[in-house]
This record gives structure tokens, C-alpha cells and sequence, in this order.
């Protein structure tokens, strides 16, 4: 099983998206103009199409009469979330790793948030996300070690989220912790730092949420 990798209509650098074989491309709403902006024909469109330009609705509307299962019209009023819609569909299709681009930034926050919120959802259902752009990664790990490469440079930070996060171990980082407890309510683990040697993030009980940013400060 691949990748499900969705393409949400937040704010959007254009950045190579890399889609192999056993992948699977999902344009969120106004996603579908990321994707075609670096040359990528999603095989799935969801959402409710009400902000869509008049070019790229009619895409949708060719794509409807040629192959309706591959659009999915979402109602205007609704619980989900584009992109938790495009989510559960990943999951049922049985894929269990997400990357997410237009996911980040932009004017609208609240999609932010609710898009890190995704990555626990994802969690939750034994799968796990990352929400990539031009500068970040974003993930959340739970009750495990996330091996980062010597390679790696710039700053992390780690998050206790969906409660305390126990037993985190943080290796071979500037600012080291060893067996601590995060709580959500104190932001101790911002803006850590790669020292070129292999990285290890652990949470024993518990959920860390971790941002990698390579190109700012």
C-alpha cells in the first residue's frame, strides 16, 4: 500500500509533489488549482465546490460525466472538514500513511489548527500524517521514537497534545530531556535545535505534536 496524499486549498508554495505507483492523489476544493499548478491530475476531487474558479469547476463537472466516482460532492453545511472528509476516505481505502500539502499557513488559522488536529485523528486510527510546504514538516507521534538523519538541520519543537505527554527522551537535539513529562499548557519544547547527529524523539505514554523547520528561524 502507498501514500494517500491530499492536497487541501490552504496556503500553497509550489513545491514538487511526488506521487509513485501504488499512490493516491486527493484535490481538496480549490486543492484541485494547487495540483494543477505543479502539473498533478489528482485521481479523487472532494469537497463542495462553492469557491471553485469557473476554469477548473468545469474540470470538475468533465470529470463528473467521465468518471463520477471520482468526484465527491460534499453538502455546504457539514461536520467534516474537506480535508478530514478526504482523510476518511483515505482510510477507507485502506491506506494508513498521509502527506498533506496546502495544509499550513495563510489567513485562515483555524484550518491550521483543525488540520493538526487531523494528525491526531490519524493517529487514533492506527495511521499517521505529515503536513509538508517549502520550509516545515509537521507530524504527531504516540507512544513511540521518531528517528530523525544526521542530515537533518534547522529547528524542532515538540508539543504535548491530547493531554500529557509522559516519558518523553529527546537524543542527540541542543537541549536535551530525558524521561519528562510535557504538559499542553507549557510550551517548554519550542525551538530546539540539530547538532548533525541522528535525533531521537521519544514519547513513552502519551502524544507529542513536532515541527521541523528548515528554512526560518
Amino acid at each position: 500500500m502507498g501514500k494517500c496524499i491530499i492536497v487541501s486549498a490552504g496556503h500553497f508554495v509550489p513545491v514538487e509533489i511526488i506521487s509513485e505507483k501504488d499512490d493516491i492523489v486527493i484535490a481538496c476544493d480549490e486543492g484541485l488549482e494547487h495540483c494543477l499548478r505543479v502539473d498533478v491530475r489528482p485521481d479523487y476531487i472532494i469537497g463542495d465546490f462553492d469557491s471553485l474558479d469557473p476554469e477548473y469547476l468545469d474540470m470538475v463537472n468533465e470529470m463528473r460525466g467521465s468518471d463520477p466516482e471520482k468526484v465527491i460532492t460534499l453538502p455546504h453545511e457539514k461536520d467534516d472538514t474537506d480535508t478530514l472528509a478526504a482523510i476518511k476516505f483515505g482510510i477507507e481505502k485502506g491506506y494508513k500513511d498521509f502527506r498533506f500539502y496546502g495544509a499550513l499557513g495563510g489567513e485562515r488559522m483555524e484550518h491550521t489548527i483543525a488540520n493538526m488536529q487531523c494528525l491526531i485523528y490519524l493517529k487514533e486510527h492506527d495511521a499517521k500524517g505529515y503536513l509538508l510546504d517549502d520550509v516545515s514538516m509537521t507530524t504527531v507521534i504516540r507512544n513511540e521514537t521518531l528517528k530523525l538523519n544526521e542530515h537533518m538541520n534547522g529547528f524542532i519543537s515538540v508539543f504535548a497534545v491530547n493531554g500529557e505527554a509522559k516519558g518523553v527522551t529527546l537524543k542527540n537535539l541542543k537541549y536535551e530531556l530525558d524521561d519528562v513529562t510535557l504538559k499542553p499548557g507549557y510550551p517548554v519544547g519550542v525551538s530546539n535545535e540539530f547538532t548533525g547527529k541522528c535525533a531521537e524523539i521519544t514519547v513513552e505514554n502519551g502524544m507529542l505534536l513536532v515541527i521541523i523547520n528548515w528554512g526560518r528561524s
